[in-house]
């Protein structure tokens, strides 16, 4: 089939989720997300694929432009591997596709294997870069904050440009510009070895009995259409289900507590996340040399704790006022499709960036 050429799909494939966003003509259709459980198996990902093709019928024919996280599951022996599998399954499903390699510009799936490194989890940069070429018009320096169902992306800009010099994810642990941090499939104890309950601070068991979905999910700000993996006891994501899984973190049954001291406990778990993640973008903040006028773009399934995560990062000198919302302020989502767009925004970025690309080679 011919390819058509203002057609763009853009795709994320992560290790627990697909993303994609159908593009026309540089105006977003339509973005979706189809959990993608790739560590069980390169089928996952086949199916996420049909569900996109049964979606999008229009599509066929269209160009592809793809990132990747998911190289790093341990379905793969290393994620030079990994990249190859994926944009070969893609290609296979798809056709036309382009693979996202940053510096290395876009990179045909022959060439995968030879640019894997550059590639391999780079979707936060078309995020970066998407977001610091629109915000260099209107602001002089800013910082993305991302914060997804699994890590949380901190990315410095200024002038148009990303201002970090890092670019592989272990490089990036150490500047404090990626964070292991979600919203949806961190396990609890991952977020400190203590926590306050029942005017008490006690040990935390490290044991995966709950994870930042539940806690989200009792203070009632997760949406429930991204909350998309089962529980880590495998069961109900009710109320009382919830309670059960928190009251394991202290030893404690959910019925050895009121509703409302589980919420309280929930808001304390919600403050330590809050707090760790304040302290990695004040780091982020101070590396780059950003100032009073700074701008915040937020995105991700997380960005309702960007205004707090904003309050605990703020110093004198970097206080961090200013805020907007990446789908609207930076992709230019209608109202439709600004909730995916916001939640999904590297699938979002690499077909604009694709787009772009296209553009400028005719």
């Amino acid at each position: 089939m011919p390819e058509r050429h203002g057609l763009v799909v853009g795709w994320d494939i992560g290790g627990a989720h697909a993303k994609a966003c159908l593009m026309d003509g540089g105006r977003i259709v339509d973005v979706a997300q189809w959990a993608c459980p790739l560590w069980q198996g390169l089928d996952h990902l086949e199916r996420a694929l049909a569900d996109a093709q049964a979606r999008w019928p229009q599509m066929a024919g269209a160009r592809h432009a793809l990132t990747m996280t998911g190289e790093m599951v341990d379905l793969f022996a290393h994620r030079e591997e990994g990249v190859q599998h994926i944009a070969a399954l893609v290609a296979l499903r798809l056709g036309a596709v382009q693979c996202y390699a940053g510096d290395d510009g876009w990179v045909d799936v022959v060439d995968a294997g030879r640019h894997w490194a550059q590639i391999a989890s780079a979707n936060w940069l078309a995020t970066a870069r998407h977001t610091a070429r629109h915000m260099g018009n209107q602001t002089g320096e800013g910082v993305l904050v991302d914060i997804g169902s699994t890590t949380c992306d901190l990315i410095a800009f200024r002038g148009g440009r990303v201002v970090t010099t890092a670019r592989s994810d272990v490089d990036r642990l150490a500047t404090g510009e990626l964070v292991y941090h979600g919203v949806v499939r961190t396990p609890l104890c991952a977020l400190g070895p203590r926590i306050a309950f029942g005017g008490r601070m006690l040990n935390v068991m490290n044991e995966f009995f709950a994870t930042t979905a539940d806690v989200y999910r009792l203070t009632g700000e997760l949406n429930p259409a991204h909350d998309l993996y089962p529980p880590a006891d495998g069961g109900a994501k009710d109320m009382d289900a919830t309670r059960r899984r928190l009251a394991r973190m202290i030893g404690l049954d959910a019925r050895d507590a009121t509703p409302a001291d589980w919420l309280q406990m929930a808001h304390a778990w919600r403050a330590a996340q809050v707090a760790e993640l304040g302290s990695q973008l004040r780091r982020v903040v101070a590396l780059h040399g950003l100032g009073d006028e700074a701008m915040v773009v937020s995105a991700g399934c997380g960005d309702f704790l960007v205004p707090d995560v904003m309050a605990a990062a703020s110093t004198p000198e970097a206080p961090l006022q200013r805020c907007v919302r990446y789908a609207g302020h930076v992709a230019g989502a209608s109202a439709e499709a600004a909730g995916w767009a916001q939640v999904c925004a590297p699938c979002v970025a690499v077909a604009a960036l694709y787009h772009e690309h296209v553009g400028e080679q005719r």
